[in-house]
């Protein structure tokens, strides 16, 4: 663009030339100067205000309300993860130790899901990405949510079964209550051994009768042990009434059942003898739930009315007649026939 003059001799502009590189400079300085004052900005804004750039701002409220929400959802998973503990703990303390079930292992219940490279991705953001942690943390309710609600389909198909358990479980004497006739002796703790003397613990109960007295079942059950054994209880016999229980009979003189045999209580199955570590003729029996010995005076009243006892005696007589069973020995023929 020309750039005009005043003549203070003739009065009148003129026209005067300059030279280009000025017009050069001069951009070249204003462009230095915006630079400049842009960077200057940018400095003040950000290392002396410590403000945060648009985007910047932007992306730090995002990421504060996702940081929100993460926490509220970590706080849904504490309440989740208390209610499920709290059912855990009911089913393992309560419902199935009613049912004779062992413990669900916290290893089951807190194993992973499937799949190696599952949280790949999520590894990726850090370690200590609350993302990740939730993930993982549902994973793991999920999975025990699955494990408990088949434990409890397990609890409630029991519990439709109550009533086989009632005559299941060994809850009446082994052998007649006729305080006449039989005595109870050792009882269930520690005791001096009376063969070897010395400290032991008994682990069942003695019934000191006359040898060839009738034993009879405690509960409805099979037979899973019917011989002879050599580390003291000699003649015995072990029954499996399932929910956790099991029965022993040891001592006798006489086994009238063989393994694999179906048992009702009331059932006689042996004779009081004293075989094996014996000092005289009794009946040494042991009540076993979910693998412990247990007090057998805790499940039977030893008072019970002797009619009662006798009815139930004469019931399951009459249900499977003595002249109608089969001898041990036959039993174990045919036991022997059908494994050949």
């Amino acid at each position: 663009m020309p750039k005009y003059v005043l003549n203070p001799e003739t009065l009148l502009y003129e026209e005067k030339e300059e030279p280009k590189f000025l017009n050069h400079i001069r951009i070249t300085v204003a462009v230095v100067v915006a630079v400049g004052c842009v960077l200057l900005y940018f400095w003040l804004y950000i290392y002396v205000f410590h403000w945060d750039l648009p985007r910047t701002a932007m992306l730090k409220r995002r990421a504060a309300a996702w940081e929100a929400r993460m926490e509220v959802l970590g706080s849904r998973l504490d309440l989740y993860d208390q209610t499920l503990t709290g059912i855990e703990q009911r089913d393992d303390e309560v419902y199935r130790s009613i049912y004779g079930l062992g413990k669900i292992p916290d290893e089951v219940k807190n194993a992973g899901l499937g799949g190696i490279n599952r949280y790949v991705e999520l590894d990726r953001l850090g370690t200590n990405s609350s993302l990740g942690w939730s993930v993982r943390r549902l994973d793991n309710l999920t999975k025990r949510a699955y494990i408990q609600g088949k434990a409890l389909d397990e609890v409630g198909q029991l519990s439709r079964e109550a009533g086989d358990m009632l005559s299941c479980v060994p809850s009446v004497p082994p052998m007649l209550p006729d305080h006449k006739k039989v005595h109870l002796s050792s009882g269930f703790g520690y005791r001096t051994d009376p063969v070897y003397g010395g400290g032991e613990r008994h682990g069942g109960q003695d019934f000191a009768a006359s040898t060839g007295t009738p034993v009879y079942s405690t509960g409805d059950g099979l037979v899973i042990q019917a011989e002879y054994r050599s580390n003291g209880y000699g003649n015995q016999i072990v029954i499996d009434h399932g929910f956790g229980y099991q029965t022993r009979y040891a001592h006798l003189s006489v086994i009238t059942v063989v393994e694999g045999m179906r048992i009702k209580r009331g059932e006689q199955i042996g004779n009081v003898g004293s075989t094996g570590k014996s000092t005289g003729p009794h009946l040494h029996y042991e009540v076993v739930y979910r693998g412990n010995r247990v007090n057998p005076m805790n499940y039977m009243d030893f008072n019970m009315p002797l009619d009662e006892y006798r009815s139930m005696i004469e019931t399951r007589r009459e249900d499977s007649p003595v002249g109608k069973r089969s001898s041990t020995t036959e039993l174990l023929r045919r036991r022997n026939r059908g494994n050949g």
